[in-house]
């Protein structure tokens, strides 16, 4: 079975043979249906869903600090106290305004960045700010008090490894000047080519002095220090297909010239089923994870908790948020967790903020978690293209509802017949060379796989924002590897025979 470049059975997508796999929970598709489908996700939780639904610890309050961002993902504050948001699929980066009234909503927004291909990461560093895109990492001037960026935005890296399931770059600034930027794996599990993937890179803020600092990591999207003792510490996505309860999802502590064990290993320096054989020297020298998350439930963004102002509860603890599973039977994650270190090294792990996941049903994917300068904690989501505000002892403000987002119509009304009827031919060759009926044709579905059948497109989708979801769409679909234009066609057969 051939790997190809979008919306494939997932064994092909994922590199595997059917013959290597028995238990039907390894095939499990069971992502939320906007997310795997669509993409643009659900609306914002309503009002009566918080403190209710969701539910943050107690002696705690959650709110909607500010809604309508597609695919939020990663968090910055600044020094004046607004926030920063990632958007991949629209290649911008917003800046959400403080709250200035004390209403627990931003106060405003305006796009900081656009244009740009896949931004994932930001960080703010002497004056500069950095934006981690699909294959480069760039920098522009930052005043935080003006809210303004000066002068031209220029790459400082760029040739970063390029396509593949994991196509989402985070940089950070560390205590010590460099820049880390995280690179993930290609594919589910596979020995790769090039050894900036799975990796944990380096570089001088101009970009020089190009190192890999750490290997081995499948796809550690999010990293932060450990105040104290200046511990590097990033949460890494174990690897699909081996059912419900295997591997699990890791937690690492890096060091310079750490070797953390994929594609060879799993977990525990357990062997891989189809590469530990062989290797077993490269699994002894492995370093182990510093905790195990549950499997499959794929930690990103995480942040340690800095201020002396911080609830007892809280102080010293990192956050993680759990984005949640797809290959399990039963959904799991979808929540953030706070990370306790005890005296003996033993790191616990508690529920922080829950409820985007009840019986199957998904609300919200936890993206990233940042701590803010008014001591609340904020996270990303980037199903309900929400930021959630989460304080310490008074009770948030009823949140402002959004209106209901209007219908499409026929999202390609506008084209002229003959061009609608010729970018249609061309985006179903294109669903048919790709293979995308293995994911989205119950009928036509591998052996074991639930595929998920496309409906109600254009609802969701106009056709520029489904061409975008077509270039950097949410695991496991990987990127659809062609130019803006078969993109394009593609996506104007997919709302023309699913509207």
């Amino acid at each position: 079975m051939r790997r190809t470049a979008a919306g494939t059975a997932l064994l092909a997508l994922a590199g595997f043979s059917a013959c290597h796999w028995l238990l039907p929970e390894r095939y499990a598709v069971n992502a939320p249906i906007g997310h795997l489908l669509w993409g643009r996700g659900v609306p914002a939780p309503p009002p009566e869903d918080f403190g209710t639904r969701i539910r943050p610890p107690e002696g705690f309050s959650v709110g909607l600090f500010a809604d309508g961002i597609p695919n939020a993902r990663m968090l910055r504050f600044t020094a004046a106290g607004d926030l920063l948001v990632s958007e991949p699929r629209e290649g911008r980066v917003l800046l959400l305004w403080r709250d200035a009234d004390g209403d627990g909503r931003s106060d405003g927004r305006e796009v900081l960045l656009a244009g740009l291909d896949r931004p994932h990461g930001i960080d703010l560093a002497d004056g500069w700010l950095y934006v981690a895109e699909h294959t480069a990492v760039g920098r522009v001037r930052f005043d935080a008090e003006q809210r303004a960026t000066s002068g031209p935005y220029a790459h400082v890296v760029t040739g970063l490894p390029s396509g593949g399931n994991h196509w989402t770059r985070t940089v950070r600034i560390g205590p010590d000047g460099w820049m880390y930027v995280s690179v993930g794996s290609s594919c589910n599990v596979c020995e790769e080519e090039d050894p900036r993937r799975a990796a944990l890179l380096r570089f001088r803020p101009d970009g020089s002095e190009p190192e890999t600092y750490a290997t081995g990591l499948r796809n550690a999207v999010g990293f932060d220090w450990r105040p104290g003792t200046g511990e590097l510490y990033a949460t890494d996505n174990g690897r699909d297909l081996l059912g419900d309860d295997e591997p699990p999802c890791e937690l690492d502590r890096i060091v310079e010239g750490g070797f953390y064990g994929w594609p060879y290993a799993t977990g525990n320096n357990r062997p891989d089923p189809q590469y530990g054989a062989g290797h077993e020297d490269r699994i002894r020298s492995a370093i182990p994870p510093a905790h195990a998350f549950r499997a499959h439930n794929a930690p990103l963004g995480i942040a340690f908790v800095k201020s002396a102002a911080a609830p007892e509860v809280l102080r010293g603890a990192a956050l993680v948020a759990l984005h949640g599973s797809w290959n399990r039977t039963h959904k799991d994650g979808y929540r953030v967790v706070s990370l306790h270190w005890q005296g003996d090294g033993e790191i616990v792990e508690r529920d922080f903020l829950t409820g985007f996941e009840q019986d199957d049903d998904v609300i919200g994917r936890p993206v990233d978690v940042a701590e803010g300068p008014d001591g609340a904690i904020y996270v990303s989501d980037d199903y309900a293209g929400s930021v959630y505000r989460v304080a310490w002892g008074a009770s948030a403000p009823a949140p402002r509802a959004q209106a209901p987002a209007a219908g499409h119509g026929d999202p390609l009304a506008a084209l002229p017949v003959a061009e609608r009827a010729a970018a249609v031919a061309r985006g179903r060759a294109l669903f048919g060379s790709l293979g995308c009926a293995g994911c989205h044709d119950p009928g036509r579905a591998a052996p074991g796989v639930v595929a998920k059948p496309l409906e109600r497109l254009a609802t969701r989708y106009d056709l520029e924002n489904l061409a975008r979801l077509l270039a950097a769409p949410t695991p496991p679909m990987p990127v659809v590897e062609r130019g803006e234009a078969e993109r394009r066609d593609l996506a104007a057969f997919l709302l023309d025979a699913h509207p």
